[in-house]
This record gives C-alpha cells, structure tokens and sequence, in this order.
C-alpha cells in the first residue's frame, strides 16, 4: 500500500522550487506536462509507485498532491500560464485575494496565515482525506521573506496540531548570509527556525549561498548549452539543483527496495535525538537539465560518488567545521546499476582514509540505499538521441543526508546577525503593528533562546557524555 505524501508550496521560494520538483517527478515517472503518460511508459514494467506523490482523477490524468499557497499572484501566475499548467489541480491553489504580499515580515505572513487558515486548511483537508494512508507532509518555502517564513510558520504549527501522528518535513531555503535584499531578514529567519524545531519531524537546509555558489562553479565548469539565448539564469538552475536533491531523497520511495522505502524509516536511521532534526545534503555529479548535450568527462564509479559526496565543497550548507565537528549520521542513496560489492569495498576506502568522522556515542557508519535510476528520465532529457539516452542510464549518481555537528555553524552565523539589528532595536515598528506583538516583543527574545538551545545541544553531540545531556546542563528537554 503506498505511503501518500502531500506537498504543500509557500510563498515565492516555495512554488518556484516546487515547480521544478514537479517537472523532474514528471520526467521520472514517463508523465506528460498534461498529467498523461507518454507512450514510452506505458509497459507497467517500471515498479514505481507513482501514487505516492500522484493520484489518479476520472479521466486517468496523474494529478500531483500538492497545495499551492501564496499571498501574491505572480509566481503562481506564471506557473498556471506556463507548459505545465494542466498538470495541477487549481482546487487545490490559495493566492490571497489583496495579492499584496506579506512585505517580507514574518508577522504580517503569519498574521495573514491565522486569517487565512480556515479556507487553506480545507485544501489541505480534503488532500489528506483523499488519500489511503498518508504518511506525512512535505513542506517547500524559504525562512527569509514573509510569506513562506511567517505564514510558514503558522501552517507548520497548525499542521502539527492538527495531524499529531504524520510526519512533516521541510524543505527549507535559508537566506545567503552575506547578500541579502531583505533588511530584516535575520528576525524572520529566527522567528521561522523557532517553529522548524519546535514542529517539524525533519528539516532538510538547503543554504542559498552554497546554492549560488555550486551553481557558480558547474556554470563555469561547464556553460549551459544556449544558456543566453534559451534564458535559462542561475537562478533556474539553483532551482533545478534544489529539484533533484528533493527527487533524489524521494527516489527510495517511489522506485521501493526493501529498505528505506518510507519516509520514517529514512527520518529514523538520520535523526536519533528529536530536536537535532536538521539535515545537509550533498548531490553529484549534478549536471544542468541541458547538460546531457555536453562531453562527459569523467566515468562515475560506487567510490568516486561516495568520496565526492563527502567534500565541504559540494555540501549545500555554508559551514566551518570545527576542531570536533562530526557527523551524527549519514544515509546516501545510490543511483544506478551498482553492484553491492563495489558499494561494501568503497566504504572500506572511505574508512582506511577516515574520510568522515562520527559521534563518539553513536555508529560510526555510513548507511547506504541502493536504488534504480528512472527508466524514462532518459527520454524526457534527451529525446530519442540513443547515444544521450546511454550518457544519461549508465551513470551512477548519489546523494547524501547527513545529520552533521557543525549546523551549529549556521546557527551561531544567525543569531549573531539577529543580535547586530536586536542590540540597536532597528526595524521592529512593522512587526509591532502586528497583533501578536502588541504585548511586548518576547517573541523575539523566546525565539533566540530556541536557536541558542538548538546551537547548544548540537554542540554537546560531540561529546562522548552527550546521553547524559540535559541532566546535568541547561540544555533543552527532548
């Protein structure tokens, strides 16, 4: 019986990024931008379950489970005028009828989510209840603006409530430290991460400067073919990378082995403490959507993916490890036509060199899924080209989740930047126009400690007495 999982889209990031998870679902399950199968995948020999993500209307169009939310049109817009826009259901769309915005403010996003929530939470509903057995929710939005920080943050705490049992993970695009356009980006991005690990079961971080950065470098490694005259910007192939990393650590669930082929199980094995529930992910080789036109360079094997997926470089989290930075767990999902015993040598290499360096109070193990790539991605990249049909099936892929002590990094970066605005009080009169902070600016003050627990107990997993943390510290109860 498939685990159903349903995606809800927040805010500008949210959509964006969900649009071209969608296009890359498509792809990989042989489905037309009209929610029809293409000829080529319509053997049934595939073994995917499509229905995880997909259901099936009257007609037998695929339709995606996702809900769309936004509090301006243009971006959903845009995807309804696009190539894809019969693939959606638009029951399933909320755009704010003002179609203001939230003025990047996390308190008018999540005021708008409390006035809002009655008519979303019916989508939602209705989604949930559609299903045989829904395992969880998939939530996509970025932490820095209003919409998919505030009004984000009001939906997570209400999904929470409402559906205690499943699971909610996150997809969750922190803003590039050093370029930000959003001047109050450090209180949003403080309010929206108190929620993240208040009432989110996993948070994968996707950092939108190694995302630039990555991006920066696969460009010059290898321009897009066409790039200026197609238009394709950064910005697009930052959303494609951010789209393959999330069909990446799908892919176990929609092309089932006999492990890791549900949600909890994969949030199990990286997540052993409740609260230390942010994960890394690192993907190679990542090529472009139009990169299979290209001259491969180099052949992939079992250890060269897995020795890759270990180097900072191509993490997509901006950190600085410490002296004792570890990792808490690590679980990569394998692509291709792998045999088991190149996977077994290469973790034996990757020990010999001690290449990653574990927690004294867990495994010290890289866990490792195997999985089959799409039999039609192929086609939907390269056409009936049999020569990029063989570029694209034959190379082996991987990604990691990692549960990794130097987050603390990123959150210690976060508060210091909160604390810089905070100390001269600057910019706090639109939030205070907000009902919730009518009373008093405590929120602010009950969200830095959050963060300052979070960075802590991170912290401590590095020590080898780290069971006994909160027994004998102030740390957070978990």
């Amino acid at each position: 019986m498939p685990r159903e999982i349903v995606t809800v889209q927040m805010g500008q990031c949210g959509n964006q990024t969900g649009s071209a998870f969608w296009q890359r679902l498509c792809a990989e399950h042989g489905i037309s931008k009209d929610g029809i199968l293409e000829e080529w995948a319509t053997d049934g020999n595939a073994g995917d379950r499509k229905d995880v993500f997909f259901y099936q209307a009257d007609d037998e169009h695929y339709i995606p489970r996702a809900i769309m939310i936004d509090l301006e049109p243009r971006v959903i817009g845009g995807i309804l005028t696009g190539d894809f826009k019969n693939l959606y259901n638009r029951e399933n769309i909320f755009v704010s009828q003002d179609g203001g915005g939230a003025g990047n403010n996390w308190a008018q996003g999540y005021t708008a989510g409390e006035k809002t929530f009655e008519e979303i939470v019916d989508l939602i509903d209705r989604e949930a209840e559609g299903s045989d057995s829904l395992e969880g929710f998939m939530a996509m939005h970025s932490i820095a603006g209003g919409t998919g920080s505030g009004l984000g943050s009001y939906l997570i705490e209400r999904l929470n409530d409402r559906f205690p049992k499943k699971l909610i993970q996150t997809y969750s695009v922190f803003p590039n430290q050093d370029d930000s356009d959003v001047v109050v980006q450090p209180y949003n991005s403080l309010l929206a991460l108190k929620r993240l690990a208040n009432h989110a079961d996993s948070v994968v971080v996707l950092d939108n400067g190694a995302l630039m950065r990555i991006t920066a470098e696969k460009d010059k490694a290898g321009p897009a073919v066409g790039l200026e005259k197609s238009g394709v910007t950064s910005f697009d192939h930052a959303n494609q990378l951010v789209s393959t990393v999330m069909a990446a650590s799908t892919q176990t669930l929609r092309y089932p082995g006999y492990m890791n082929n549900d949600l909890v199980g994969i949030i199990a094995s990286l997540i052993p403490t409740p609260r230390c529930h942010f994960l890394m992910t690192s993907y190679t080789p990542f090529t472009f959507d139009d990169q299979h036109k290209l001259k491969t360079v180099r052949k992939t094997t079992v250890l060269d993916v897995m020795r890759r997926l270990l180097q900072p470089k191509n993490r997509m989290v901006s950190t600085v490890p410490g002296q004792n930075s570890c990792y808490i767990s690590i679980l990569n999902i394998i692509q291709g036509d792998v045999d088991p015993t190149d996977v077994h040598q290469s973790l034996l290499r990757i020990r010999e060199r001690q290449l990653a360096t574990f927690i004294p109070w867990g495994p010290a193990s890289i866990q490792v899924a195997l999985t089959r790539k799409s039999p039609y991605a192929a086609y939907a990249a390269a056409g009936t080209n049999a020569a990029a049909i063989a570029k694209v099936n034959h190379r082996v892929s991987g990604l990691m989740l990692a549960n990794h002590t130097s987050m603390a990094y990123l959150f210690k970066r976060m508060l210091d930047q909160f604390d810089r605005l905070w100390r001269r009080k600057a910019f706090l009169d639109q939030y205070k126009k907000e009902a919730m902070f009518s009373d008093g600016l405590g929120e602010f003050e009950d969200a830095r400690q959050t963060v300052q627990e979070l960075l802590d107990e991170y912290k401590a997993c590095e020590s080898a007495d780290y069971i006994s943390y909160g027994e004998h510290a102030d740390g957070p109860d978990s």
